[in-house]
């Protein structure tokens, strides 16, 4: 309960400073401690699921009410306001009992076929290793790093993080688009002046559509096969 807190508060605040959820990289520290504290590798499989589960989940619903807020007005009514958050609880839950049918029946499928997150694999062989002294040491030479970084970013940039991110994913070509993706951004932002930042967060959310549509489909019609 307490690491799933403090998780939830971690990337909540991470979300909104940077849009970006750090979900599995503090599920990794609760982790650590759940080693340090002594629990069995069951238990600390239940302790990484569900402290990654919660932080992704505050990070959204944070998300979506914020969106909501905005699209009321910013709290002018608040009446109307907090009617609209009761309707976004309530399409909130319905999506919740959604994807746990989903998933209950679509699982095996994906297990099958050995799709499994990256991170997962760094969650297992850390239960695996346990807390030798040659780990704890390593995991805090790397620590120097990642704060410098996070220092050098600020708050609101999250460096460190998304420098950790970039070293668990598989394929290479995601992090050069991002790269581009911020090139671009800084580009257009200083030849315009901020004119085109409008157009520019429509055309991301435009990409971003038309990216999910695209995987979802695809998942649906390997699924079929």
């Amino acid at each position: 309960m307490v690491a799933a807190f403090a998780h939830e508060l971690i990337v909540g605040i991470a979300a909104m400073h940077a849009g970006w959820f750090p979900a599995f990289a503090v599920a990794l520290i609760t982790l650590i401690i759940g080693i340090l504290i002594g629990f069995p590798a069951e238990a600390l499989a239940l302790l990484v699921g569900f402290s990654a589960c919660t932080g992704v989940a505050f990070a959204d619903l944070g998300y979506d009410l914020k969106t909501g807020y905005i699209l009321r007005g910013n709290g002018e009514d608040m009446e109307f306001e907090r009617k609209g958050r009761r309707n976004q609880l309530y399409a909130g839950l319905v999506g919740f009992f959604v994807a746990a049918i989903v998933v209950v029946f679509s699982f095996e499928s994906y297990f099958s076929q050995g799709l499994i997150p990256p991170v997962d694999l760094v969650y297992a062989t850390t239960i695996e290793s346990g807390i030798s002294n040659g780990i704890a040491r390593e995991l805090m030479i790397w620590a120097i790093p990642g704060a410098i970084l996070q220092l050098i970013g600020g708050s609101k940039r999250q460096m460190g993080i998304l420098f950790a991110t970039g070293l668990l994913l598989l394929t290479p070509i995601a992090g050069w688009a991002v790269l581009t993706g911020i090139v671009l951004r800084i580009i257009i932002m200083r030849r315009s002046n901020g004119k085109y930042e409008q157009q520019m967060t429509i055309m991301a959310a435009g990409i971003i559509a038309g990216d999910a549509i695209y995987s979802f489909c695809n998942s649906i019609f390997k699924a079929g096969k």
